[in-house]
């Protein structure tokens, strides 16, 4: 059967075909254009925050992130072992080396082993809010002061949860909570970082355009394009979060009680609606031959190729790993969508 229920939709419904218009036939599509600007700046304001520095993609966010605080060879940032892979790919870009700490309950790096992890070499810590769930930023704070440490957040799934560290990177992905197709963008109250943040992200160019490059920087520009859509996304991200929310609650309650699912803690902005099922794979093909996509959970970072460890121990990662999957969320799901896979899931469990 045809997949009739997406993973993930974008919602344009906004002023993006305005914006985007604009940008065409005022033949700005560079990364030069003023909706760059005007984004960056919009979404700094709804996060409470002075600068932003839009990138091409979250991973480049977190990149240059990293490399504005300074992270390179011999310097060690930790990182969760439940995420996506590109938030230990970018220390690996800058010669770093990501150390990984098991995540709690709900998902989210276990604060209380980080402090095992911090060595001499540690130079950052990177919460990342899985699904929309925030880390536990007091006491990482506290813990990031107590050692000197800096602190990135990996806030990809996560617009609308306020950030706190030094720098808090978002994606822009298509299945995001809004999106500009690809790009990514740095938030930070720091001037200086903002602005080591937007030479490297331009190439290392010198204002007078002389093409003089005094450091090795990199391409990562978002366009005017991209921008005018962001930017219509921002203009209406509580309306976006707001319908969230009762997706969130509506999975939540259509699926209480069945013997079967472990439902997890809420979250804070709903990214996706993650769960652990008991016989996870059998209940993905049986959706999927009904017309619903899912995704499993993402694998721990020590078990990937490029950083697998051979004598890891138990981890929650793993566990929550082998079992976990999320449901299609998108702004345009209706209640009578939600009902529909809701029954699936129901009826596969005999519920």
């Amino acid at each position: 059967m045809a997949i009739t229920y997406p993973i993930s939709k974008p919602c344009l419904g906004g002023n993006e075909l305005a914006y985007v218009t604009e940008a065409v036939t005022g033949n700005w599509i560079s990364s030069q254009g003023p909706n760059v600007a005007r984004f960056e700046q919009a979404f700094a304001d709804y996060n409470g925050v002075a600068h932003g520095v839009s990138c091409s993609s979250g991973t480049a966010a977190l990149t240059v992130a990293l490399r504005a605080l300074g992270v390179g060879p011999g310097d060690e940032v930790l990182v969760p072992e439940l995420t996506y892979v590109a938030s230990a790919w970018a220390v690996t870009y800058l010669g770093g080396t990501p150390v990984f700490v098991d995540c709690a309950d709900d998902l989210t790096i276990d604060v209380t082993r980080i402090e095992d992890q911090i060595t001499a070499r540690t130079k950052v810590i990177m919460p990342v809010h899985v699904f929309g769930r925030q880390c536990d930023m007091t006491t990482i704070l506290r813990l990031a002061s107590e050692y000197g440490l800096r602190v990135v957040e990996d806030a990809a799934e996560a617009h609308g949860v306020r950030p706190s560290g030094d720098i808090a990177c978002f994606s822009l992905f298509a299945n995001k909570i809004i999106t500009a197709g690809e790009g990514g963008i740095c938030v930070t109250d720091d001037p200086w970082l903002a602005t080591q943040m937007a030479h490297l992200r331009g190439l290392g160019a010198s204002s007078e355009h002389n093409y003089l490059h005094r450091k090795l920087a990199y391409n990562f520009r978002l366009t005017n394009l991209q921008a005018s859509v962001a930017l219509a996304q921002v203009e209406r991200l509580d309306e976006i979060l707001a319908v969230r929310a009762a997706i969130e609650k509506r999975y939540q309650a259509g699926l209480e009680g069945v013997d079967g699912l472990t439902l997890l803690p809420p979250r804070d902005v709903l990214w996706m609606f993650d769960l652990l099922a008991e016989d996870r794979d059998e209940l993905r093909a049986y959706l999927a031959g009904e017309g619903v996509d899912t995704r499993p959970f993402f694998i721990p970072m020590s078990a990937q190729p490029m950083y697998r460890d051979p004598d890891w121990p138990a981890l929650n990662a793993a566990r929550f790993s082998a079992s976990g999957l999320y449901l299609p969320t998108y702004t345009g799901l209706s209640e009578g969508d939600q009902d529909y896979i809701i029954g699936k899931i129901r009826r596969f469990y005999g519920a």
